[in-house]
């Protein structure tokens, strides 16, 4: 692999007819890192996908896999890059051994290292024990994780995940949260697409958001959180008799209080821990029993919202499912 980054995508365009899926897009993935790609369904996080794996060809732009171009080279881009679709795409009437044992070979590489490789992975990945059932017994997240197993047979030093969770439950989709982290921590560089914006605040160190096309915020999580607004001290307090002395201590820190009276919670805009400190300090003093006092920072979910006027989960799969029916 070049000394260069991992990935870099070069004003990628790609239209459907009348339709621009994506447009203009640009980033550079360093090597050893993940970028999260976020973005609603439709967004054309998936249409970016599949021009940088060389499975869409753009209309115009183009891009590099560990230093090798999508357009001039293509072979050399997917020999160097793993993928793991939406949908896990293991072959169910194998057992796990078998399917790594069956890419390992249209790789071409030598029969030792796929022995080795597959005892390996099928470690790592916690289906030593199911090794020799066949996939189509396994629950969800097993699949996922075999799905995720094969596309490192090869060791590659790019992966691509195309929301690899979608469809796991709460345990499952933590458990190859840890798995990714193990990768990552190893040199593997990911590019991660997701609508989940818990995902992409647990995994990613950079985070692209994408609305219709376009880039429109690219930053660090906590970059991307401060564009959404400023943090907040949340208090809540005991009694419901004590909120209206609760506020006066509250003001005496910030000028903006919000009062939610049933829930017994004030929200004071802050600056950061000192205006929490300060805060807890008042109600210590005070003699006002406390339930709870906390520092709120803006969210993903709040990023999103601020970004495009509307929650990652309100648009629909029409642009990616355009490109599924004509590729």
């Amino acid at each position: 692999m070049s000394a260069g980054p991992a990935i870099e995508a070069v004003d990628l365009v790609k239209k459907f007819d009348d339709n621009v899926a994506v447009d203009g897009v640009s980033f550079v993935v360093p090597q050893g890192t993940v970028l999260g790609l976020l973005g609603p369904n439709g967004a054309g996080k998936t249409t970016t996908t599949r021009m940088l794996t060389t499975l869409s060809v753009p209309t115009s732009g183009t891009g590099r896999v560990a230093g090798h171009d999508i357009l001039t080279e293509p072979d050399a881009v997917r020999r160097s890059m793993g993928l793991t679709g939406q949908v896990a795409t293991v072959d169910e009437l194998l057992t796990a051994r078998e399917n790594l044992r069956l890419i390992g070979h249209l790789y071409g590489l030598p029969k030792d290292y796929i022995a080795s490789s597959t005892d390996e992975l099928l470690e790592r990945f916690s289906l030593t024990e199911a090794a020799d059932r066949i996939a189509k017994k396994y629950s969800g997240g097993m699949r996922r994780r075999l799905d995720l197993a094969v596309s490192l047979i090869a060791a590659p030093p790019v992966l691509f995940l195309d929301e690899p969770t979608t469809g796991l439950d709460p345990r499952s989709r933590t458990e190859l949260w840890e798995v990714l982290r193990g990768l990552v921590s190893e040199g593997t560089t990911l590019l991660l697409t997701t609508q989940y914006l818990e995902e992409a605040d647990h995994l990613a160190d950079d985070i692209i958001v994408i609305d219709k096309g376009k880039v429109i915020a690219a930053g660090t999580p906590t970059q991307l959180k401060d564009q959404a607004g400023a943090a907040s001290v949340v208090v809540t307090v005991t009694h419901a008799a004590d909120l209206a002395r609760a506020e006066e201590l509250v003001r005496a820190c910030s000028p903006e209080v919000h009062v939610d009276a049933t829930a017994r919670r004030l929200t004071a805009q802050a600056s950061g821990l000192g205006d929490m400190s300060r805060i807890g300090t008042l109600f210590e003093d005070s003699g006002i029993e406390v339930d709870d006092l906390g520092l709120k920072r803006p969210s993903l979910d709040d990023v999103f919202l601020h970004l495009t006027g509307h929650k990652a989960e309100d648009e629909t799969d029409e642009i990616d499912e355009m490109e599924e029916a004509l590729s």
